[in-house]
């Protein structure tokens, strides 16, 4: 672990906390995606397997348990508790879109240097992880592209995320450098979210420069 890496995980992190403030906070999870958090909670179920078996540091178990657990109780909280407030009419996206293209690319793309069948069931579901956590934004911003105006805590969780993934980027780079690194699907994954995100970063930085509400184009 590098500091590009330990930072992109606090600014994740900081992302998630953020959001189960505002729905604790306001009692409510209006404006917010229930289908993106259904793909991160896949995102970290598929990626997390290995928890009990493969044993890196007591750190990277940590983060492991705490990416699980909160988006189970995030997903918990706008399905069930807050159910009422959830914006179904405008987060319509069909997820199965998403999901479906990135599993058939993890069964043709996941490293196949693993050897046994478990190895290879947790490499594929890596595989898999990876290409879904790059597009499991985009119910999210296709919901706040509906309705327009955005919330503050709104806006900050979603560029904690775009700063997460800034930062990986960077990660990256480093492990290229100095470690002769190769992570196409890594690399080409993030820079894909990255792009994602430069569109509502654009228009973030222009309402914190003129000291507005954000509001997206319809």
């Amino acid at each position: 672990m590098n500091l590009f890496s330990f930072l992109g995980d606090m600014l994740h992190l900081g992302s998630m906390l953020i959001l189960l403030f505002k729905i604790k906070n306001d009692k409510s999870c209006a404006g917010i995606s229930l289908k993106s958090q259904i793909l991160f909670t896949i995102v970290f179920t598929a990626r997390y397997l290995d928890l009990f078996t493969n044993y890196i540091s007591l750190y990277i178990t940590f983060m492991k348990i705490t990416y699980i657990a909160v988006s189970y109780y995030t997903l918990h909280l706008i399905a069930r508790k807050y159910k009422f407030s959830y914006d179904k009419d405008h987060d319509t996206f069909k997820i199965v879109y998403l999901i479906a293209p990135c599993a058939v690319l993890s069964l043709i793309t996941y490293d196949r240097m693993t050897i046994g069948i478990y190895s290879t069931l947790l490499e594929i579901l890596w595989t898999f992880s990876i290409y879904l956590e790059s597009i499991a934004i985009l119910p999210q911003l296709i919901l706040l592209q509906r309705t327009g105006e955005v919330e503050t805590l709104t806006s900050n969780y979603i560029v904690l995320l775009g700063g997460y993934r800034a930062f990986y980027l960077f990660n990256w780079i480093y492990r290229i450098v100095f470690y002769n690194w190769s992570g196409k699907i890594e690399m080409l994954s993030g820079l894909l979210q990255t792009v994602l995100y430069a569109d509502f970063f654009y228009y973030y930085a222009k309402s914190r420069m003129y000291g507005k509400k954000l509001v997206l184009p319809q």
